[in-house]
């Protein structure tokens, strides 16, 4: 088992330990403690000074300020000295400043715990921890120069006091290894308690790069869709015109006339098939007119009659939208591949600062959340905005489907606002789509 730090060096053989590297790092990260303890104390001492002497209420602020910011300096150059003494990474755990100016930077480190527990342990290095390195330091200093100097007392010391010193002081000097790696193991240690990021740092930290992800997969989904419209599409329906105008001009019932006829609902089958997909990919509709429009496209191309109940203020945050759409677009498929229900409800209205989605069938029921990746995939799209997905299906129906998906609290609808009702039926019968139109507009179900 490989050896991946200094205390755990120490239950290695004593002749592998000794010829290791291990005792040699271990003084190398106290001597550095030991200096970047003493540095520490010089600085604070002449941001403390200047800022009493110029009595000047800015200047003296900008010293307390510059001095708990020092612990920021003082925990970098510590994570990068435990790699002498311990192989485990140690990330980072400020966050990234999105914002450029030293004030954004300011604000964000100065509002966060690690910088105040950073300067904490500043505090403890420069009033302990460093002292206590001087004093290893220097016992093995001392008993390495005492052994070494030995020769120069057989002059001045009688013969067994000298050979005694030399019997006890080489055997001590090896012996020393022992109490310096422990220190050391055991100062990385107190330094990893208080510099390694806390579990609930993590998770907010997960959180957000995870809603980063979303965020520019959802821009990508745009992107793909803004050139798939503006190039791709485009292309075809000149080609369709030019095939069209082609017609025209060939001789009816010609054998020229019947391929150019052919070479045409192709390319009318692929331009469907084409703003089909783009659709799928981010419907411009949801970006232009919002939700209960995309919601209402979607309705209008299923194979059983939805009906949609919306009471929403207006538009929502651009985030809540795309995963409301989503998850309504994943259900419905679900109820028109699995459920054999004859109709099916969405409905959508906010409540306690939060949308809540449901979609509801009258279908045999019996649906199963964790027997596909289609309702996981739900799940985890709403988890993402700290939202919940829950599903009640009792064999014989009905099904549904409940999504609440929190607003951000700096984007909620205004105040003033007033929730304007929504109904609306949308039938296959009234508006003639084709039947799978819906399930190769939203995508396969995975399960």
């Amino acid at each position: 088992m490989p050896v991946r730090n200094a205390l755990e060096s120490l239950t290695l053989r004593p002749t592998v330990f000794l010829r290791s590297a291990w005792p040699w790092r271990s003084l190398a990260y106290l001597l550095g403690g030991a200096l970047v303890g003493w540095a520490t104390i010089l600085v604070v001492l002449a941001l403390l000074v200047a800022g009493t002497l110029l009595s000047v209420l800015v200047v003296g602020f900008a010293g307390f300020v510059a001095t708990v910011l020092s612990g920021i300096v003082v925990a970098r150059v510590e994570r990068w000295r435990l790699q002498l003494v311990d192989f485990a990474d140690l990330p980072d755990p400020h966050h990234p400043i999105t914002e450029p100016g030293l004030r954004a930077w300011l604000g964000v480190r100065l509002r966060e715990e690690v910088t105040w527990r950073e300067l904490g342990y500043a505090a403890l290095s420069a009033g302990l921890l460093c002292w206590m390195d001087a004093l290893v330091l220097g016992g093995v200093g001392y008993t390495v120069l005492a052994t070494l100097g030995a020769p120069y007392y057989i002059s001045d010391e009688p013969l067994q006091n000298t050979f005694l010193i030399a019997l006890v002081g080489i055997p001590l000097t090896v012996v020393l290894a022992y109490p310096v790696t422990a220190w050391a193991g055991a100062r990385a240690a107190m330094a990893r308690a208080l510099l390694e990021p806390r579990t609930d740092e993590r998770l907010v930290e997960v959180t957000r790069s995870r809603a980063r992800l979303v965020d520019a997969f959802e821009v990508e989904r745009r992107r793909i869709e803004r050139d798939l419209h503006d190039g791709a599409q485009q292309r075809l329906v000149a080609l369709s015109m030019q095939l069209g105008l082609a017609r025209l001009e060939l001789p009816p019932g010609s054998p020229a006339a019947e391929s150019v006829a052919a070479a045409h609902e192709l390319a009318k089958q692929a331009l469907t098939e084409l703003r089909e997909l783009i659709r799928g990919v981010h419907p411009q509709v949801l970006t232009g007119r919002g939700l209960e429009a995309a919601v209402g496209e979607v309705a209008s191309t299923a194979p059983l009659p939805v009906e949609l109940d919306f009471t929403l203020p207006g538009r929502l945050p651009p985030a809540v939208e795309v995963t409301a759409y989503f998850v309504t677009v994943e259900a419905l498929t679900n109820v028109a591949k699995h459920s054999g229900a004859s109709r099916a409800v969405v409905s959508a209205w906010l409540e306690r600062e939060q949308l809540i989605l449901q979609v509801r069938d009258d279908g045999r029921g019996g649906a199963d959340p964790g027997s596909g990746s289609g309702l996981v995939g739900l799940a985890d799209r709403v988890a993402v905005l700290d939202g919940a997905v829950t599903v009640s299906s009792p064999p014989g129906g009905p099904t549904m489907l409940r999504a609440e998906i929190p607003l951000p609290a700096d984007r909620q609808p205004g105040a003033g606002a007033s929730p304007v009702p929504s109904r609306a039926r949308a039938s296959p019968r009234a508006q003639p789509q084709p039947s799978h139109g819906l399930v190769s507009k939203l995508g396969e179900e995975r399960s």
